[in-house]
């Protein structure tokens, strides 16, 4: 299986763990990742103004150059990436009138967009075109007795209508994490914001809502937590240092990308998996496990 790949910005640099455990885990799946030559940012989250076309340029050019790349689906790896650019898709596909005036301002692409692109997410593209089922066969060191909260936030299952999943209680990374031999850990917190770029100007708020997220699955005993979006990331593994400032008696926990956790269970290398990158080292407890 071949499959058109949009990074994102983000995966390039602070999330270069995020990408290169996934293509590892793709690679490992039989799946070749063909990156798109040319993209740019998507636009960082969706416009909700009904009249703010140029907001939508950005996401709806990407879309463009995968149809340069003679194809008619895309995966991301980016919770926000995959709600700007899916919910972009599907917001120009219902105002033809809109999309004609994109396509105006892009008079000198090659292409004119038509809103023919599939947008998915990788967890999508695992469960109905890799197939779960295929997936168990494919563990080489299960992730035995690790115990994984999975933090969906907001862009995966928001809004409904484009959503993976169910909006209230997902269950998409609870179904892979057992299909690795790990033991899933439901939390009341999991689709709750982490904040988002409130951490910016105002960081206390974030390690707040951390503190609310993080005490709550330490209460159900959980080892790890994981994610599928960088500013997720970001503001539930790096706020931990404000969290501990505001709220002594909390306890750090490690966060990771889900797809760190199936290049684990792939048998891939430490070096795969740039833990270098994160605030609260997750080696130690992989380690307890055997895992690394």
């Amino acid at each position: 299986m071949k499959l058109t790949y949009y990074p994102g910005c983000t995966l390039k640099n602070k999330a270069e763990n995020f990408e290169n455990s996934a293509i590892f885990a793709l690679n490992h799946l039989g799946v070749e990742v063909q990156e798109l030559s040319r993209w740019n940012c998507c636009g960082t989250v969706f416009s909700l103004t009904t009249d703010d076309l140029m907001h939508h340029l950005a996401p709806i050019r990407n879309l463009i150059r995968v149809k340069e790349a003679n194809s008619d689906k895309v995966m991301t790896l980016c919770a926000m990436c995959f709600n700007t650019l899916k919910r972009a898709n599907e917001y120009m596909k219902n105002d033809p009138e809109g999309l004609d005036k994109l396509n105006q301002f892009m008079y000198r692409e090659k292409i004119k967009y038509d809103g023919d692109v599939e947008v998915l997410h990788l967890l999508e593209l695992l469960k109905d075109e890799v197939k779960f089922e295929n997936i168990k066969s494919k563990v080489v060191k299960p992730l035995t007795d690790l115990k994984v909260a999975s933090y969906y936030g907001c862009y995966l299952v928001r809004p409904q209508e484009i959503g993976i999943d169910d909006v209230e209680n997902p269950t998409i990374i609870e179904e892979l994490i057992s299909l690795l031999g790990g033991i899933p850990v439901d939390f009341p917190y999991k689709t709750e914001c982490c904040g988002s770029y409130q951490t910016v100007d105002k960081p206390e708020v974030v390690a707040e809502r951390t503190f609310q997220i993080l005490q709550s699955v330490q209460k159900n005993q959980a080892d790890v937590v994981v994610v599928s979006c960088p500013l997720c990331a970001f503001n539930l593994d790096h706020r931990q240092k404000e969290t501990i400032q505001i709220f002594p008696g909390f306890k750090n926990i490690p966060i990771l990308y889900f797809t760190q956790l199936m290049a684990i269970a792939f048998g891939c290398s430490e070096d795969i998996l740039k833990f270098n990158l994160h605030y609260i080292d997750p080696k130690p407890i992989l380690q307890e496990k055997g895992l690394i």
